[in-house]
This record gives C-alpha cells, structure tokens and sequence, in this order.
C-alpha cells in the first residue's frame, strides 16, 4: 500500500512523487465539490486502497491549492448537523489538472521507455 505523509523519515518506496497529491485532489474535485474525508476516501477507493492520504498531507495541499486559485471552499453544514469545509476546482484549476495530466503523462512515459532498455 502506498500512503503519501508529510513526514520526512518515512519509507520513499511509500511516498508519491512531488505534486502527484495535488493532481490527484485536483481530478477528484472534477467530480464535484466534497469535503476533505470525501477527497481522501474517493482517492483511496479508486485507487483499490493502495493509496492512503493522511490528513497532514491533506490539508496542506488544499491551502497550496487555494492559494494558487485552483480551489475554493466553503463551510457548510452536512446533513448530521456538523460543519465541514467543502472545496471545489475552480476553471484556473480545470486548466491546472489538464497540464499536470498532460506532463503525468509525459514522465511515465519516458520512465517506461528508460525501464524498457536492456
């Protein structure tokens, strides 16, 4: 299982790479506006579990987002009557995601080529 923390002394195999974690909220954002626990469970369902998002790699990455303009949020009261701060993905943002992807891609690709050389 993978799991992205903020620690430093945490195992690298069980890290994600540098900006990773923003293009993964920034997808999940493109479903909708959600809470938090609903990013970090849509990213951990989807990926079969194996990524795990601690809150405080989370939330950090939230701010940075909001900072950049590519999220806002908002509080809100949930139907439990507890209040949660609710983000969604702004259009700077649509057009942030589009470019990450689009590098994402890039790199992969250029990693399996290196990885498919004898």
């Amino acid at each position: 299982m993978y799991r992205y923390m903020a620690r430093r002394d945490h195992d690298t195999r069980n890290a994600l790479l540098p900006g990773i974690l923003d293009m993964l909220v920034l997808r999940t954002l493109t479903l909708g506006p959600l809470h938090g626990y609903g990013i970090a469970r849509h990213i951990e369902q989807t990926s079969g579990d194996r990524l795990r998002i601690e809150e405080g790699s989370l939330y950090p990455a939230l701010q940075r987002l909001q900072i950049q303009g590519w999220v806002t949020s908002k509080w809100e009261t949930s139907s439990t009557s507890r209040r949660a701060r609710v983000y969604q993905l702004t259009r700077a943002g649509r057009r942030q995601l589009e470019q990450e992807a689009s590098a994402y891609d890039q790199m992969v690709a250029a990693v399996a080529a290196v990885m498919q050389t004898g």
